[in-house]
């Protein structure tokens, strides 16, 4: 499947939950498929922390530049695409696309930096829902995401309960505990603490703060995967012979390659202050606490169905936060499908070609295409 990259442009203010606003900006979009007759086909997929618009498919011309989420969408696959018209959106502040904090503020002709406006998932949902309207979608077949994207899954039919009759939400929660928010901190504080940060005005330093995004990728990447999978992969091999170095700095074992491996491919294509807005809108998520705590009041609203799938082994987005959406929507009689994938790889498990995890996907979709109009 060739796809090609798209952008929308956006003149008017966009009001932020921080009581800031954002004009003159730009999403940058795909689309898969085709919207059928009746506009009822289409289903949007919100994409996780350092994820973008490219979802499926491959640019012409272009090797290994399949989508984030190509086993899971595209013609014959769970979400067929022969079926569906998807959408994927690269959010506000990310850096692959969309206005972000690389590019330059309208005002003052200046790159953002640190200037640009903290955001959060009910401020990309509402950014969201500006481009599908000018797409002419009032009306989305199926929300869906993984991860960061569940919450934006989730917070949809809250948002916007009478554009969504399905959400499928996968490995989220309806907030980060405090070890999740602790793990992006430590994360935020290796960014801001690299000399080559300036307080978030690098760009006109014309340097990039890597060793910070290095520590960042690498501790963001021991949280994605369990301990089976590491110890099964790395165990305690040695990456150079049998013996020992005896040294505090070179590369011992085999994990300590494939983190570094990481982290200097994340510092190449990452932005810094990016990594800092996405961290946050994580941190700040928590639809139930205008509701005093109570997360079947905030669930109240929601109109859709559900499927919400977890892996035993995601420590970070543990079964035990999916089953907690699941209780409140049950709490309120919402129709609600849940599935819980015996699989080892961690918190990736939603990325990878799982064959149960697939067909579960691909029955609740089969199910939503049978209510289409012919």
């Amino acid at each position: 499947m060739i796809v090609q990259p798209q952008a929308m442009d956006f003149a008017d203010s966009l009001s932020l939950q921080s009581g800031a606003s954002i004009r003159d900006y730009r999403l940058a979009y795909e689309t898969y498929g085709t919207l059928n007759a009746d506009r009822s086909n289409a289903v949007l997929i919100c994409h996780a922390l350092n994820a973008s618009h490219h979802v499926a498919g491959v640019y012409e011309g272009q090797d290994r530049s399949e989508g984030w989420w190509d086993s899971m969408i595209g013609p014959g696959k769970p979400v067929d695409t022969d079926r569906f018209f998807v959408i994927g959106i690269n959010n506000l502040g990310s850096c692959f696309g969309s206005t972000g904090p690389m590019h330059d503020h309208p005002e003052t002709g200046r790159v953002y930096g640190a200037h640009f406006p903290v955001v959060t998932v009910e401020d990309w949902v509402n950014a969201q829902a500006r481009l599908l309207d000018r797409l002419g979608v009032t009306q989305l077949a199926a929300v869906m995401g993984g991860s960061l994207g569940g919450m934006q899954a989730l917070s949809w039919t809250l948002q916007y309960p009478e554009r969504v009759r399905h959400a499928v939400v996968i490995a989220s929660a309806p907030n980060l505990n405090a070890e999740n928010i602790a793990f992006n901190e430590v994360a935020r504080r290796a960014i801001v603490t690299d000399p080559d940060f300036h307080d978030g005005f690098f760009y006109e330093h014309d340097v990039i703060p890597r060793r910070g995004l290095r520590i960042a990728r690498m501790i963001g990447h021991i949280t994605y995967l369990s301990d089976d999978v590491m110890n099964e992969k790395f165990g305690r091999q040695l990456r150079e012979g049998l013996e020992l170095k005896y040294s505090t700095q070179d590369i011992e074992f085999q994990i300590e390659s494939y983190l570094r491996h990481q982290g200097d491919k994340f510092s190449e294509y990452f932005d810094a202050n990016t990594y800092l807005l996405i961290t946050r809108a994580l941190d700040y998520f928590d639809p139930a606490r205008r509701h005093d705590g109570n997360l079947a009041k905030a669930l109240a609203v929601a109109t859709a169905r559900f499927l919400l799938v977890s892996f035993t082994t995601d420590w970070r987005f543990s079964p035990k936060r999916s089953r907690e959406i699941v209780k409140a929507l049950l709490d309120n009689d919402h129709e609600v499908s849940y599935a819980e994938i015996d699989a080892p790889h961690g918190h990736d498990a939603f990325l990878l070609e799982d064959a149960r995890y697939l067909a579960v996907v691909r029955s609740y979709f089969d199910r939503i295409a049978k209510e289409l109009a012919p």
